[in-house]
């Protein structure tokens, strides 16, 4: 096992080993740095919800503000064919 180890490390040179160290360390660093921020938005959402709001509709809002105006349209508009076809609006 370590010689298979040793044989792959042998095949990449110095540039291509501190390449791939260095992508790496920046993508642990990003996964920490989001792992952070999720934190931070689950305590704002708690946060909201201490504040009476409904965080289910919350985070509704916020999926419906990074939609593209058109593409809600068009949704929304399908959403109210299917209601009607069933007979509830």
């Amino acid at each position: 096992m370590a010689d298979d180890a040793t044989a792959h490390a042998d095949i990449l040179n110095q540039t291509a080993q501190g390449q791939l160290k260095s992508i790496i360390e920046r993508i642990e660093r990003l996964e920490q740095e989001k792992s952070e921020i999720a934190e931070q938005i689950k305590e704002v959402f708690a946060e909201a919800k201490g504040n009476g709001f409904d965080v289910k509709i919350l985070r509704k809002v916020i999926r419906i503000r990074k939609q593209d105006a058109a593409k809600r349209q068009e949704e929304d508009a399908i959403l109210d064919l299917y209601l009607s076809a069933l007979g509830v609006i």
